[in-house]
């Protein structure tokens, strides 16, 4: 109620960009008020109970709903979005140097299609600001994904350099790590994704988290991010390259370029687009995912989840975890309560006792 009649009203008639740095600027300074903190997670957070718990990539989550990556770019609210009721939350798209990103206005609402289209181009501080923000969280009570991408002005066939730069940099402080390669606002970049360029990508990743491994005595994961506007062929390359490069898991998907069924005057505008209009999509990828690993390479689902059931399909589909991302900006905090206890009422219909016996029962 409070976000939905006072807050979003206002933050809808402001520029999004600036509506976004507002919000992500006061969960940043506001944590640091007494009672803030506790005064939020009695208002949006989770109770966490043993039948919505998941262990994975050696992990516990509290909730199997997370924040996707692109809202807290820098680790400036991990605080206050730990509070918000979210079982794990991805930070970045972080890279190795500071970059501006694309020129603004490059952040669209779509209210009529319940969608965004942004083509911000991974703007952020760098990698090193990124350290220096999670060196100092004092607590830490979900865990957190490093979202990490290449330097616009780095080359293709230089882009390894990039991803082991950020992950040298920011080891000690991810749980696990999201290579992004299904961006579309940053140029060539998806063309990571297809040929010997994922191939050779993903070795240089995984022998410098092994490195790195080495060197501070814990292993941790490496997920991939996935576009979902590849063929079926170029699908099951994807998979079976990530899979055979020992990465731990797939998140499925990153925004679209389709414009297919949108109404809003903003349809026109180039960039990636996330929302309710790539709900059937992302949940057939992570279907196709589910079907060609025979539900042993784990799914993080991702795209157009607004309701409990749209997070449900995706875990029948095969998703071990869901993030929302676009859902969170129209509906405000409350809607990971309500997704949380939604999954959990469907699950308990369906009479599985944990959330892991959902997993991939569309294919039963």
């Amino acid at each position: 109620m409070l976000y939905r009649n006072i807050f979003k009203p206002v933050l809808f008639r402001m520029d999004p960009e600036k509506a976004h740095h507002l919000v992500i600027g006061g969960l940043g300074a506001g944590v640091r008020i007494p009672g803030t903190l506790a005064a939020m997670q009695s208002m949006y957070g989770i109770t966490s109970t043993p039948d919505m718990t998941t262990e994975l990539f050696g992990i516990t989550f509290p909730g199997p709903v997370g924040l996707a990556a692109g809202l807290d770019k820098n680790a400036q609210a991990v605080a206050g979005l730990s509070a918000s009721g979210f079982g794990f939350m991805e930070v970045g798209t972080v890279t190795p140097k500071p970059q501006p990103g694309n020129e603004q206005p490059r952040l669209f609402r779509l209210p009529s299609d319940r969608a965004l289209i942004n083509r911000m181009g991974f703007n952020n501080e760098g990698a090193w600001a990124m350290a220096d923000r999670l060196r100092h969280l004092v607590d830490h009570p979900i865990p957190i994904a490093v979202n990490i991408g290449k330097n616009k002005v780095t080359p293709n066939e230089e882009a390894a350099e990039d991803y082991k730069a950020c992950i040298s940099e920011l080891y000690t402080y991810a749980d696990f790590f999201v290579v992004n390669i299904s961006s579309p606002n940053t140029p060539d970049l998806r063309n990571l994704q297809h040929g010997n360029e994922l191939k050779e990508l993903l070795a240089e990743v995984m022998q410098e988290m092994n490195a790195q491994a080495q060197n501070h005595g814990t292993s941790k994961s490496v997920l991939v991010k996935i576009a979902p506007d590849v063929s079926d062929a170029e699908l099951e390359y994807m998979v079976e390259t990530i899979r055979q490069s020992g990465a731990a898991g797939i998140i499925a998907t990153n925004t679209t370029l389709s414009r297919d069924g949108l109404t809003h005057n903003h349809a026109g505008e180039t960039g990636g687009l996330s929302g309710r209009p790539l709900t059937e999509r992302s949940t057939e990828i992570i279907s196709r995912v589910y079907r060609q690993t025979e539900g042993k390479l784990p799914i993080i689902g991702c795209g157009g989840i607004f309701s409990s059931e749209d997070a449900y399909d995706k875990i029948k589909a095969g998703s071990s975890l869901v993030e929302i991302y676009t859902s969170f900006i129209y509906e405000g905090p409350q809607i990971t309560r309500r997704l949380h206890n939604g999954i959990r009422e469907l699950m308990q219909r369906d009479g599985f006792a944990h959330i892991s016996e959902a997993v991939g029962t569309a294919h039963r």
